[in-house]
């Protein structure tokens, strides 16, 4: 078997060898950034509101407003990172500078939240019924900390998932099994790092002080970019494609300019790149988008992507277009998800959480739905699985659709 992964390279961009580069320790090390990232993201997340109505002494809805919008600032940040991933840096050094800005972000919340001065008063009741509300300055720094974590969330999550499956090799049998398990480590990470903040430290906010729970999840975060700095020269790295969304917005293009073009008589004469290696076949779901790969007499010459695609790329762009549906079956749930970092937080602190002499903080009851998937994904995984290989044989495992 040949010891070089044909797509891949390592740190010098030569080709990568198998038994020196990728494999599980490498994909552990990159996983290291993740796990860090939900710690101190949901460290600060799901307390956020607590934290801005019993602190900065803000009305309930505006706090809750505030932590909705950094999280989804946070997401659609991502998109960015994926195009500078894809684009210009390439995965490696997003991840390191989002996981460096990641660092900044949390230690100038535990900063703000350290000293008086960043913050409004506290209430009192003798003095008058009325709470000083945080001023622009105090706003103002606690809005940089918090968007700084939203932009280093950006850099860490558009890459971790994509660098961590470079260091597989999808075209060898035994690695493309390892990387399937990656996904399954993945998620189990990610929902780890979750229930370790919303339990551990979301407890030390309240009973130690937040300074010490956003200064720990910035010491992580350095801890886990250096672990990450070292495994440099283990790495699998995979040659920058370009963003899709340019691609997607180019058919869409093309296709407008040519709605009047003709369709030809055969598929195949449709424009298509011959010296691609890999290509894909023309189908005839969502024709109004063959068009963009209609050759005409304004094509001669060097061809424009904006006005002829080929049909491989006109095929890509069906695929995404077939995922949309699945996608939006997730809006709904993440609708609700979001109130369970906001207004159900601030519903849980009406309750008796008493356990014993022991309370909880009202923030811990998100723990309650980070078991509920960890558990589902173990079930699936170790009893599911098994059984359905059992009785079924080879193919016994489900397809991600089912």
């Amino acid at each position: 078997m040949n010891s070089f992964v044909p797509d891949a390279f390592d740190h010098k961009g030569d080709p990568a060898d198998r038994t020196k580069t990728g494999g599980w320790t490498s994909a552990a090390q990159i996983l290291g950034i993740e796990i860090c990232e939900r710690l101190s993201t949901m460290a600060i997340v799901v307390n956020l509101v607590t934290y801005l109505v019993g602190t900065m002494h803000l009305p309930s809805a505006t706090a809750s407003n505030i932590a909705s919008t950094s999280g989804g600032t946070a997401y659609l940040l991502c998109l960015l990172g994926g195009i500078v991933a894809d684009s210009f840096l390439g995965r490696y050094w997003t991840i390191a500078i989002g996981a460096a800005i990641n660092v900044v972000g949390t230690g100038l919340l535990a900063i703000s939240t350290a000293l008086p001065n960043l913050r409004p008063p506290p209430c009192n009741p003798a003095l008058s019924d009325k709470c000083e509300v945080a001023n622009n300055f105090q706003m103002g720094i606690f809005y940089l900390a918090i968007y700084l974590n939203a932009v280093g969330i950006g850099g860490i999550k558009s890459g971790v998932s994509g660098l961590g499956t470079d260091q597989f090799d999808q075209k060898d049998e035994k690695e493309k099994a390892q990387m399937a398990h990656f996904f399954d480590r993945f998620y189990f990470v990610i929902n780890s790092g979750t229930l370790l903040a919303v339990t551990v430290l979301v407890y030390v906010q309240d009973q130690v002080g937040r300074k010490w729970a956003y200064g720990i999840c910035s010491a992580s975060m350095t801890v886990a970019l250096f672990v990450f700095f070292l495994g440099t020269k283990r790495y699998r790295y995979k040659k920058r494609l370009g963003t899709p969304i340019f691609q997607i917005i180019q058919v869409l293009v093309a296709a407008v300019r040519k709605r009047k073009a003709v369709f030809p008589s055969n598929a195949s004469l449709l424009y298509e790149d011959t010296s691609q290696e890999s290509r894909l076949y023309h189908t005839d779901k969502f024709r109004c988008l063959d068009k963009a790969a209609i050759f005409t007499s304004k094509d001669s010459g060097s061809p424009n992507p904006w006005r002829l695609c080929t049909v491989t790329k006109v095929e890509e762009v069906k695929m995404l277009i077939k995922l949309l549906p699945i996608w939006a079956t997730t809006i709904i749930f993440w609708t609700i998800h979001a109130q369970l970092a906001s207004f159900s937080v601030q519903q849980a602190s009406t309750m008796d959480r008493s356990l014993g002499n022991f309370q909880i903080p009202p923030a811990s009851l998100y723990a309650f739905f980070i078991v509920s998937i960890m558990s589902t994904l173990a079930i699936y995984d170790r009893l599911i699985m098994p059984l359905l290989k059992k009785s079924r044989g080879s193919q016994g495992k489900c397809s991600t659709l089912q």
